[in-house]
């Protein structure tokens, strides 16, 4: 098998290029089928993100599948697709140095390409000359001669220098815009990430490094060992490792999850600790009177659903999970299937006009729909879609899905208000607005909750309220789940 970090097919290349016969006083002739096979599979990826607004973790398996690609090929091309794609930013300040014209007007399928390129000459362990000449090849057979030329020439320019001195070429000197650079987020982002940041005790310049190059780490893949239903131990068995912050984490560390016996059945899943952890605070809280009826006001796609359907079996109560589209609704059933002991039924359902009566649960999850900007580091495209506009309609939804919530808790119930988003907008204001109009609710504190815990080991989570949890990449290694747990009185 070719290891395309030397620079593709070795096999092809001759002393002086690639192998075969050559016209006089000229290149052979090159062919989509001489084109490195793992680049060009990266680029088909970039390709659908760029135009039809694909989504990064599910277009890659189906393209890699149609490639034939597996391996250390398929891991070359998750680096260059998720890289590339992080990294966007910097490489376009880059880029934008080297070209004689505004980026906007070079095409955009050479413009995918010079990423892949650039990503490879400075952020990777390929040699520049093999980053370089496999992106010309890769443009010539799918845009052509000219545009190849040029790519030619701008990645020459763009190995003249490491990644850090073109940084400091090419970032502002402001600390806004200098972070945007050189950690690759849109200048809103980056302040709204600080402003965060320094609501929780972390207002110092470091803090915020700390966490932009968090966003820029590959994820691990963490499973979860659905209680009743698996182990730890079995998950552990399976290729996994104990991680230490949620008695039901085991981090993965090779192999296609779907491969795990305990997951292909449903009986464990995939999920984020941060996701894990919010689902155990709102299931150990400290409940006086009847705990039966618990709800799951926006299900979809159902990994919470399934932890807390199993919490549930084991408490004797059950779970309604409810979601608004019905393509949803269908994974929450099919990611549910091992819990159904736990579970009451699901439904499809807008959690802001419910088709329950008031009062009807004891413990109800309000995971709302949200920018979802503490998980960037899973959704490389996603910073790039996100305008700050998004949070103006995303706002009134999720006071309303709360509001609603806390009226369908009996009194003496608990609420979990759950974003994967640290932006106070979305997280302080949200519940700020949504308590001031009403004298029937109290914030527990959701941080003793975590630390009462058996096997949870979760530090410096101070939210932006009293009582609140905000969890970050850079501190605790999960995605940046915001947690507010309210009682009804």
């Amino acid at each position: 098998m070719a290891d395309p970090r030397r620079g593709g097919n070795r096999g092809h290349r001759g002393q002086g290029g690639r192998g075969g016969p050559r016209r006089s006083g000229g290149r052979p002739p090159v062919t989509r089928a001489s084109v490195d096979a793992p680049r060009a599979a990266a680029y088909d990826v970039l390709k659908a993100v760029r135009v039809d607004d694909a989504y990064t973790n599910l277009v890659l398996p189906h393209v890699l599948r149609s490639a034939g690609l597996e391996g250390r090929d398929a891991a070359f091309v998750t680096e260059l697709v998720s890289g590339t794609l992080r990294r966007q930013g910097t490489y376009d300040a880059i880029l934008g140095a080297c070209v004689d014209r505004p980026l906007a007007k070079v095409e955009a399928k050479v413009l995918d390409a010079l990423r892949l390129g650039a990503h490879q000459v400075l952020s990777m362990r390929v040699p520049a000359h093999a980053s370089i000449s496999t992106t010309v090849d890769l443009v010539r057979a799918r845009v052509g001669q000219g545009p190849a030329g040029f790519t030619n020439a701008v990645l020459r320019k763009v190995s003249a220098h490491d990644l850090d001195q073109w940084i400091r070429r090419v970032a502002p000197t402001d600390p806004v815009g200098f972070a945007s650079i050189a950690h690759s987020h849109p200048q809103w982002i980056v302040s709204a990430l600080s402003d965060a940041l320094s609501a929780c005790g972390h207002a110092e310049a470091s803090a915020l490094d700390a966490l932009l190059a968090a966003d820029n780490d590959n994820p691990q893949v963490t499973l979860v060992a659905r209680p009743g239903l698996a182990t730890v131990d079995e998950l552990v068995a399976s290729g996994g490792e104990v991680t230490g912050r949620s008695p039901y984490a085991v981090r993965l560390t090779g192999g296609d999850p779907g491969a795990v016996p305990a997951v292909a059945e449903g009986r464990a899943g995939v999920q984020d600790e941060g996701s894990q952890l919010v689902a155990l605070a709102l299931a150990a809280a400290e409940l006086a009177g009847r705990d039966q009826h618990w709800l799951d006001a926006c299900a979809g796609p159902g990994g919470k659903s399934a932890l807390l359907a199993a919490l549930a079996a084991e408490g004797g109560a059950l779970l309604l999970a409810s979601e608004l589209q019905q393509h949803r609704a269908e994974l929450v059933r099919r990611g549910t299937r091992a819990a159904s002991a736990g579970l009451s039924g699901v439904v499809v359902a807008d959690g802001t006009r419910p088709a329950w009566r008031p009062g009807s649960f004891d413990r109800v999850l309000v995971d709302a729909p949200c920018s979802g900007l503490g998980a960037l580091r899973r959704r490389p495209e996603s910073r790039w879609r996100r305008r700050p506009k998004d949070l103006a309609d995303l706002v009134p939804v999720q006071r309303s899905l709360l509001a609603t919530a806390l009226d369908s808790v009996r009194p003496g119930g608990l609420v979990a208000y759950v974003t994967c988003s640290p932006v106070l907008a979305e997280t302080k204001d949200v519940v700020e607005q949504v308590l001031a109009g009403r004298d029937d609710v109290g914030v527990v504190d959701a941080a003793a909750v975590l630390a009462d815990l058996p096997g949870v080991d979760v530090a410096e989570c101070r939210g932006p309220l009293p009582g609140t949890v905000q969890l970050w990449p850079h501190l605790h290694r999960t995605d940046a789940m915001f947690l507010a747990l309210l009682r009804r009185s």
